[in-house]
């Protein structure tokens, strides 16, 4: 497979500890799935030809792989990034240590909205250790082995909880208030992914919206599950210090001057941001 190092994205997903959507072991990505109603475990590891391999899949393998596709972000081609990236100050190392990366996605629009949610201006660590609690308290799961494998809450789940029982799990209270309200939201039908796709630059307007959805959740909803390749949260603090470390200086770049450095990327913004956060962990 062109432009694809199952090294990269296989270090990518195990860059925390506390993450409980998949398990990673013997260079194997296993993660549990709900298709057309039943659960399965799938492996996934590298193929003689450095591609993908799956193991496991029952039932609708075709969604499976649609799932795989989307998750590894597969059928974009990545060479006109890697040519724009080759001669761009900020892109030429990341894109040269991190070859093969693929801006892995979260296919499922509640789980994205909800990590970023939850992630929204809190430490990356801490923003596992919530997401732990609620995948554990809310999720369902399924034994391999002697591990246990999660599939995040359904948003039926989560539309039918308090804003009392997700504090209690160390969500901010007004997180648990954006959080349920998304859920009852696409629960509902309100809120749909195909729709969003539809429009991309609608889709951000739709996002910010909501309760609780900003202009950095919605951009980073548009990266990790809209697949929007000029999605640019401009805003985040990681990427502007990933700018400042690409650099090699010590104070953070100006809004004006990221837009003047962005100004080459059309077409991949999403994956240029994507390969400086790399920088940071």
């Amino acid at each position: 497979m062109k432009h694809f190092s199952f090294t990269a994205n296989i270090d990518y997903l195990r860059r925390n500890d506390e993450e409980i959507t998949h398990l990673i072991t013997a260079n194997r990505v296993i993660k549990a799935l709900e298709i057309a109603g039943q659960k399965q475990v799938i492996e996934i590891h590298e193929a003689g030809d450095g591609g993908l391999a799956i193991e496991g899949c029952q039932g609708d393998k075709h969604e499976v792989q649609t799932f795989i596709d989307d998750w590894f972000d597969l059928s974009t081609d990545l060479t006109p990034f890697y040519e724009m990236a080759a001669v761009d100050r900020l892109l030429a190392g990341p894109a040269e240590r991190f070859y093969g990366l693929r801006l892995m996605g979260i296919p499922d629009l509640f789980e994205a909205l909800s990590w970023a949610i939850i992630g929204q201006q809190i430490h990356l660590n801490f923003a596992y250790t919530i997401k732990k609690r609620i995948v554990e308290t809310y999720g369902e799961h399924v034994g391999f082995g002697a591990h246990t494998l999660y599939l995040f809450p359904k948003p039926e789940r989560i539309a039918a909880c308090t804003p009392e029982e997700l504090v209690r799990l160390q969500l901010s209270r007004r997180k648990s208030e954006y959080l349920i309200n998304v859920a009852r939201l696409i629960a509902d039908g309100q809120l749909q992914k195909a729709e969003l796709i539809k429009d991309l630059p609608k889709a951000h307007h739709t996002l910010t919206s909501i309760r609780g959805i900003g202009p950095w959740t919605a951009n980073y909803v548009r990266m990790r599950c809209l697949r929007d390749p000029d999605a640019f949260p401009i805003d985040d603090v990681g990427f502007q210090n990933a700018v400042r470390i690409a650099l090699q200086r010590q104070e953070k770049p100006s809004k004006e001057e990221l837009h003047v450095l962005a100004r080459h990327w059309e077409g991949f913004t999403a994956y240029a941001v994507f390969y400086l956060w790399r920088l940071l962990y």
